[in-house]
């Protein structure tokens, strides 16, 4: 039986999948596409700017009202809104303009209570190339197509596979050697350590059981809004290094997520490594 969808994930998953046409049509003929760079390592392309257009069309016309905080365009709507979408329409544009087929459409919905506490309330990670459709709302789950996933069990952090995202030319200094104490803490403990170019499917894979965490400094709210969410519902934990909820979202995210039994081994060990560095 085919799972029956809310009206706000209707709206989500349709206006994913409106972009993600052109998005596909884009990377079968990515070689051709007309590309601007805006420093090394982070380029945006004519594929995405467009994504993003399509996206706020259909969210602005579902959602009239709605404030936004957008990759390409940035925060529009007002300060007092009451709910916000925050979406990257290519999160992994590099992977994209490489022929490499893993990059995703993220969509999350941000709600402010009438205490002035903001939840994340609705989400959506479309990885159109591989045809994987991540999603939940608050309080009901997360899914993969119409399949219910969970974090997975693995207790053993020799057994487990993390994943995070490597610091490039554009990232500052400051957030280089944090990164390499952790890494070097790290990986004589664990199965693997993985750097697929994307944070929002990152916290999705963790959300499916395919990874058991994952950590990144410095990103942006629309990298990780969604993902947070659906690993949440998936029965998994993402947090600030000081174990604080990001649900507000700061401009620039530290996270460490994780599986039940992962995270606040990973926790411990990305708060002990930046003290170090």
């Amino acid at each position: 039986m085919a799972i029956r969808l809310s009206p706000v994930m209707m709206v989500m998953q349709s206006a994913a999948q409106k972009a993600a046409k052109r998005l596909l049509r884009d990377f079968n003929e990515v070689e051709q596409l007309q590309v601007s760079i805006k420093g090394p390592g982070d380029f945006v392309s004519q594929a995405d700017l467009r994504a993003e257009q399509t996206l706020r069309e259909e969210l602005e016309r579902a959602r009239p009202g709605y404030a936004f905080l957008m990759e390409e365009s940035g925060a529009s709507g007002g300060d007092n809104w009451t709910w916000r979408w925050i979406v990257d329409p290519l999160d992994g544009t590099t992977n994209f303009l490489h022929g490499i087929p893993h990059w995703a459409i993220s969509i999350g919905l941000q709600r402010r209570l009438p205490d002035g506490k903001i939840e994340l309330a609705a989400a959506v990670v479309y990885n159109p190339a591989a045809g994987e459709m991540f999603w939940a709302e608050k309080g009901t789950g997360a899914f993969l197509n119409e399949r219910r996933i969970r974090v997975s069990a693995r207790r053993d952090m020799h057994e487990s596979v993390f994943a995070t995202g490597i610091p490039f030319a554009k990232v500052p200094a400051r957030q280089r050697l944090p990164f390499a104490r952790v890494m070097g803490n790290l990986m004589p403990k664990v199965a693997g350590i993985r750097r697929f170019g994307s944070a929002a499917l990152d916290l999705a894979w963790v959300a499916a059981g395919r990874y058991e965490g994952y950590w990144e400094f410095g990103i942006k709210p629309w990298d990780c809004a969604a993902g947070i969410l659906i690993l949440r519902e998936a029965g998994g934990q993402a947090t600030d290094p000081d174990g604080q909820d990001l649900d507000d979202l700061p401009d620039d995210v530290v996270i460490v997520a994780g599986n039940g039994h992962q995270y606040s081994k990973l926790l411990e060990i990305v708060a002990e490594s930046s003290k170090e560095a």
